[in-house]
């Protein structure tokens, strides 16, 4: 993967993230409307910040190698 790809992945990633959050936080105030679906909002939470956590390991390991 070339490193302007990663830089996509990460940010695509980061944006991914984000919403992410703010739907954990939403339901969050929300509660206890809907705390049926805590599992699974934070579990998607949980799998989009391990992908982009590995992401930016990737992207600066290889900014290292790169320099």
């Amino acid at each position: 993967m070339s490193m302007e790809e990663l830089e996509k992945r990460v940010k695509k990633l980061s944006m991914r993230a984000t919403d992410a959050k703010m739907n954990l936080h939403d339901l969050a105030e929300e509660l206890p409307v809907d705390w049926e679906k805590i599992p699974e909002v934070a579990q998607a939470t949980f799998e989009v910040y391990k992908d982009l956590t590995a992401a930016r390991r990737e992207l600066k390991a290889a900014k290292k190698a790169e320099a």
